[in-house]
């Protein structure tokens, strides 16, 4: 599968890195980490040369608790970033973190080449409509609730069952509008708690079925941390080993704070396919 963006092409026939970018003061794991445009400037050109294909900005924090932002402090933290990260480098796919038709709509002004929503639609009812128009390719994330409350207590008759029929609903609403350049994410850590994660990673074949590209974002997360006893900072190892399970379970990108990791992971999991 192949989708086009802006003259850039997304081939999904080996897995691609989606390396991350928080511009956000509050993230779990990089909050506050820039002081500059220069800083950010500076942090995506080292994950390019570590082999990001793709790079996903992000400016409104979506971890477990997170408070909401306005739209206008959203767009006053990425509009500079998103600019110049575009004028830099202007052959990288750029993804932005957002569920909000207007950021989607500005950001495809200045550029960017994908839409990555963590609600999948259901926190703007416009969002749809303009992916359809803007015509890129749209990330489109599995969430119980929202990030205020998504992890007090979440429920689930059948996970699997049911994050698969939401996401195959919102495809059909999508490709009732005639577009088809969907991604699919599980949303792991997004109203599941970690035996919930760990059935949806280790039934991840069942999402092909829907045959979109699938998202796999676990990088540092609480599935990790929870299990091994670790925290966000020192999660790496832990992370590479579940991207490698997510790699064999058929996962096309691989969302990280850690490049180089997950390039290796990518490729030793597809040497060990082809031999």
């Amino acid at each position: 599968m192949v989708y086009q963006a802006n003259q850039k092409t997304l081939n999904f026939e080996q897995p691609l890195i989606m390396a991350i970018v928080n511009l956000t003061p509050d993230s779990f794991y990089d909050g506050g980490k820039y002081d500059s445009v220069k800083d950010v400037l500076a942090d995506v050109s080292q994950k390019i040369k570590a082999g990001a294909h793709m790079i996903d900005i992000g400016a409104a924090s979506s971890r477990p608790g997170a408070k909401e932002i306005s739209e206008q402090e959203e767009w006053t933290r990425l509009e500079k970033c998103l600019d110049g990260i575009r004028k830099e480098f202007p052959k990288v796919v750029i993804s932005i973190d957002t569920y909000r038709s207007s950021i989607a709509k500005k950001s495809a002004n200045l550029g960017a080449d994908m839409i990555n929503d963590i609600s999948a639609g259901d926190k703007d009812d416009e969002i749809f409509e303009t992916m359809a128009a803007l015509d890129l390719p749209y990330v489109l994330m599995h969430m119980k609730g929202d990030s205020a409350t998504m992890q007090n207590n979440p429920v689930y008759a059948d996970v699997i069952a049911e994050v698969k029929s939401e996401l195959s609903i919102k495809i059909q609403k999508l490709e009732t509008l005639g577009f088809k350049k969907i991604i699919i994410d599980p949303g792991f850590g997004f109203g599941k708690n970690t035996d919930h994660d760990f059935t949806l990673l280790k039934h991840l074949p069942e999402l092909n079925t829907l045959t979109y590209p699938v998202l796999v974002g676990i990088s540092r997360k609480s599935m990790v941390n929870k299990v091994i006893n670790t925290s966000a900072v020192t999660a790496l190892n832990g992370t590479t080993v579940l991207h490698t399970i997510a790699l064999l379970n058929g996962a096309k990108i691989l969302r990280v704070h850690d490049v180089s990791e997950a390039k290796q992971a990518i490729e030793l999991v597809q040497y060990y396919k082809n031999v």
